[in-house]
């Protein structure tokens, strides 16, 4: 194991950071994970630290056939914002913005800098495309904040990767993943090793979140230059793995279990590894996402558990004024999946409670919320 340290800059303000890489094994491929870019979603470190002893364990004994590199800790910046006892992992602090959005676009700088030097090798594309990928981003004009610097670095690393796994969860929920449709065939294997509840696909969800950033440039790659033979060759997700509270030993140990057997699957891990005990979900258009919102103010009362299947109609959630005695019941406008619930149990206006996964698309644009 080789152990990594970038120290972010602007450190001479008093506030010392670094991201730590934890390197694994050897060989042209490799994947990359990471866990709890947002600081407060946790359960992700806690299966990255189960991860980081197998790893050992497998490196110890020459199993692994590529390279794994490990960030268990991928913010820092977000650990230590905490305001009145609440931690606030999800937008920096100083700026408001959102630790998983605005990561460098990679396609156009790289394109600009390929026009004309790829052909009909796809091997020798991947080449030169992780190539210029790297240089842009080692090219770039010094970081103007702790928070860019943070990004780049992750960025750096996963950019060269074939398979890439960014750990997150949500408030409360079933667990979920995000990916590009074209890549769910090979997710299929991850999501039931994991007991995933539904795959949400799109190709351009908005915002330039991680996973995106990794796999989506070589979509628009492939797009521009029609002719060359250009790979979507780097599988990427944002996997949700269930809600917030959900750190326990026992799940972190089979969620990293079933991460290995995937990798093993993908070539890069050697030896005998047990095969899915379930069918793979269903997948969903992300357009599909119906978010429930509450009518008025009030306590809500939950009818149904994240990981459900929901119809139409389906009453979801109460809220109830205690003050005016008016009660409304939320029902489910989409037939799907509820794959998330707000843990906060007091309605507020503009504040999602709810989120089920249909099958027809309800919205266009950016997808993602802030």
């Amino acid at each position: 194991m080789q152990r990594i340290d970038h120290p972010l800059p602007w450190s001479h303000l008093g506030c010392e950071r670094s991201i730590s890489v934890f390197r694994f094994g050897s060989g042209e491929r490799k994947a990359y994970i990471q866990a709890s870019l947002h600081a407060d979603e946790l359960p992700g470190m806690r299966t990255a630290w189960e991860l980081k002893k197998r790893l050992a364990e497998l490196e110890a004994q020459g199993a692994l056939n590529g390279v794994v590199e490990l960030v268990p800790v991928a913010n820092p910046l977000g650990l230590g914002q905490l305001l009145q006892g609440n931690h606030q992992g999800r937008f920096e602090a100083g700026s408001g913005k959102n630790f998983n959005r605005d990561f460098v676009e990679l396609s156009a700088p790289v394109a600009q800098r390929l026009a004309g030097a790829l052909g009909d090798d796809p091997h020798a594309n991947v080449r030169l495309i992780r190539q210029a990928m790297s240089a842009v981003l080692a090219e770039l004009p010094p970081a103007a904040s702790q928070l860019q610097g943070m990004q780049r670095v992750l960025l750096s690393h996963a950019c060269t990767a074939d398979v890439v796994l960014d750990l997150h969860c949500d408030t409360e929920a079933a667990l979920h993943m995000y990916a590009l449709p074209q890549h769910w065939p090979q997710w299929r294997s991850l999501a039931a090793h994991l007991d995933v509840k539904v795959g949400l696909l799109a190709e351009d969800s908005g915002g330039s979140s991680f996973d995106e950033a990794c796999s989506l440039p070589w979509l628009r790659l492939s797009q521009q230059f029609p002719e060359a033979a250009i790979p979507l060759a780097c599988l990427a997700t944002t996997l949700e793995l269930g809600g917030q509270a959900d750190t326990g030993g026992v799940e972190a140990q089979a969620h990293a279990e079933g991460i290995l057997a995937f990798l093993a699957e993908q070539g890069l891990i050697a030896g005998e590894w047990p095969a899915p005990g379930r069918d793979a979900c269903e997948a969903m258009p992300f357009e599909g996402t119906e978010w429930l919102y509450a009518p008025h103010p009030g306590v809500v009362s939950f009818l149904r558990p994240a990981g459900s299947w929901v119809e139409v109609g389906e009453p979801i959630f109460e809220v109830i004024d205690p003050l005016s005695d008016r009660v409304s019941t939320v029902c489910a406008g989409t037939s799907g999946v509820l794959f998330a619930v707000e843990r906060l149990r007091y309605a507020q206006p503009g504040f999602w409670l709810a989120k089920v996964a249909g099958r027809e698309a309800l919205r266009h644009g950016r997808l993602l919320n802030d």
